[in-house]
């Protein structure tokens, strides 16, 4: 079957680009494995109308909305190959039984998210979403101005160490990652201005709710800590298709211009997979431009 749109990522992105597509009454597909970035998280703050509640339930919702439009068919399944063709993409999945699809589609839409590359410490990994977080933003307010922490993983980490005491008490863990003395004397300035604290102890490992204990014995107890992650791209046949992706310390994104088309025709991307970092109102708004930019090419080209 050939579509007028594929979707790769059913998480807040994609669905919020079906929306207008399937307004517009264009055949559209939605495949998704069902993993979504913040499914760590026990709730989504940050959305206005949503704050609060649980993300599963958001996308519940979302899904319940769309199937109203009789253009929309869900696919569970990866995305494992796409290839181009003269005036479509055939795009190859693969689902939790190893069966495997062979799909047409005229334009796509990649929706498809990021992987979070965490520090490797032990203890953080099961603390991701809970008392380990990426965004202030989203998880902050909740932390009652109590003690955070930041744990450097580069030059990005003193940018949030200097955003965090907005939300508590914040304490810039080093992590005998880097010294005090290679770290430029204006950031040392306002680190100070902003009384935030600089700990170049090596942390050994995370405890109970967030209790960093050291190499050296000592014990920090904290309401949460903050980590900086790489969000790493994840599916190889992005790679392969040719797509321009900007790569810094802390990120790969896919390159979009204002409207989220790539540098290859017919393909659009939106969400975490073009931005150096995400929430899920960025997500939701980057979708719909996303949506609304590919029904506007089946009109006036691009």
């Amino acid at each position: 079957m050939k579509y007028d749109v594929m979707i790769i990522g059913g998480s807040f992105a994609g669905l919020s680009a079906a929306l207008p597509l399937v307004r517009a009454r264009k055949k559209v597909l939605v495949v998704d494995a069902g993993l979504r970035r913040n499914r760590f998280a026990a709730h989504s703050h940050n959305f206005l109308t949503q704050d609060g509640q649980e993300p599963s339930a958001i996308i519940v919702e979302a899904k319940q909305q769309l199937e109203k439009y009789s253009s929309i068919t869900w696919l569970n399944a990866s995305v494992i190959d796409v290839q181009a063709m003269n005036d479509h993409y055939e795009v190859f999945t693969e689902d939790e039984n190893n069966k495997r699809d062979l799909i047409q589609a005229e334009k796509l839409i990649i929706a498809a998210g990021v992987k979070d590359d965490l520090p490797e410490i032990e203890g953080l990994t099961e603390r991701w979403g809970k008392s380990v977080f990426h965004c202030p933003y989203c998880d902050g307010y909740e932390l009652n101005l109590g003690q955070l922490g930041m744990l450097y993983s580069g030059s990005h980490s003193l940018h949030m160490a200097l955003m965090l005491p907005d939300w508590g008490k914040t304490t810039l863990f080093l992590n005998a990652a880097v010294s005090i003395d290679t770290i430029e004397p204006a950031i040392l300035e306002q680190l100070n201005q902003r009384h935030v604290k600089l700990d170049t102890r090596k942390i050994a490992k995370i405890e109970n709710h967030c209790d960093l204990k050291f190499e050296n014995g000592d014990q920090t107890q904290l309401d949460g800590l903050f980590v900086s992650t790489f969000m790493r791209i994840n599916s190889p046949w992005i790679r392969k298709l040719g797509l321009d992706i900007d790569r810094n310390e802390y990120s790969e994104a896919i390159l979009t211009n204002a409207t989220k088309q790539t540098n290859l025709k017919n393909i659009y991307a939106c969400g975490d997979i073009t931005r150096s970092g995400g929430s899920v109102a960025f997500s939701v708004a980057d979708g719909a431009m996303a949506g609304v930019a590919a029904h506007k090419s089946f009109v006036f080209g691009g």
